[in-house]
């Protein structure tokens, strides 16, 4: 079989255990980050099976049409939303998804990305950095951690591994969120905040765990930001599309919250240096690298490995769409 493997960044799949299994096949490795359905169309050519990594690219119609050799769609992670599913049955084309578990999860990386981010923010690490390579001695004065208001917005896999190593620097943590993620944070000793309000005003950092998805999209509002403190960190290693389009910029500019550091944005792979927030001093921003781990990486193309691997032998396992025609 001829299998692409498309927006594959850091060259990770042929870095697979697993790899030599699918010596025999002919394989197209593409490591280039675009957001061009004819570049997809390009490298995907005359490929028997598409290989794509979490939600990089989506695939609609109009590409599926040029795919007429098209038959299996292996995608890494679970989420598929970015897959137009009725337009792969139509075509004959099947999806199998991923069913990694949260203890091999690439997701549970992200909560060590968001620490990551948290601290660079506070002590203004890249800044002190670039300042003493160019010959400079240290400028700025940062923040602890002991002591000050953590807010966890989403209590689920990753919010509360925040939340755990919060309380282990001694940070008061406070959670918000929808009924399940209030009463797994209560369950599990964490305090409540009082209202979404006081949330927002109290809080020195605030971590956006939600997933997005259409009932989240614009859920963090401009007015919610504009309740920040002038010397607070919002960090977001969720999805953008949670906050209101164009609210965190604006909310940035206008000094509340004081600083933000990000790991999502609306429209990926951001090329160019063209996104806003890039361009503003009080803003960290990193390119989507919660899950962007060697182990990770390991599970994730393992999985998508087996998948081919069962396909080709007639027997395709993860199957979202069975009834493709």
């Amino acid at each position: 079989m001829k299998i692409s493997i498309i927006h594959d960044y850091a060259n990770q799949f042929g870095q697979c255990s697993r790899f030599h299994e699918l010596d025999g096949h002919q394989l197209c490795i593409f490591n280039t980050a675009y957001r061009d359905d004819q570049r997809v169309i390009e490298e995907a050519g005359d490929c028997e099976v598409l290989v794509l990594t979490q939600q990089r690219v989506p695939i609609n119609r109009a590409i599926l049409e040029k795919l007429p050799q098209l038959k299996l769609i292996c995608q890494t992670g679970r989420n598929v939303n970015h897959i137009d599913i009725t337009a792969c049955s139509d075509h004959g084309v099947f999806v199998s998804a991923g069913q990694i578990t949260h203890a091999e999860s690439p997701y549970s990386t992200t909560a060590e990305l968001t620490w990551g981010l948290i601290i660079a923010a506070l002590r203004q690490i890249p800044y002190e950095v670039e300042r003493f390579k160019a010959g400079h001695w240290h400028s700025t004065v940062g923040s602890r951690l002991s002591g000050q208001t953590l807010g966890i917005y989403a209590f689920g896999h990753i919010g509360s591994a925040v939340a755990r190593v919060g309380k282990a620097f001694g940070m008061n943590v406070v959670c918000w969120g929808r009924e399940g993620s209030l009463s797994r944070a209560k369950a599990e000793g964490f305090a409540l905040a009082e209202s979404r309000e006081r949330f927002f005003s109290n809080a020195d950092i605030v971590s956006l765990h939600l997933p997005g998805n259409q009932h989240t999209q614009g859920i963090i509002t401009a007015a919610d930001l504009a309740l920040m403190k002038p010397t607070s960190l919002l960090v977001n290693t969720g999805r953008a599309p949670i906050i209101e389009k164009g609210a965190l910029v604006t909310a940035l500019k206008l000094g509340r919250p004081g600083f933000a550091a990000i790991d999502v944005f609306e429209e990926e792979p951001v090329l160019g240096a063209t996104h806003p927030l890039l361009h503003l001093p009080n803003a960290l921003c990193t390119p989507h690298l919660g899950y962007a781990e060697t182990q990770s990486y390991e599970a994730m193309y393992t999985s998508a490995i087996d998948r081919i691997l069962a396909y080709a032998q007639g027997r395709p396992t993860g199957i979202i769409n069975p009834k493709a025609s």
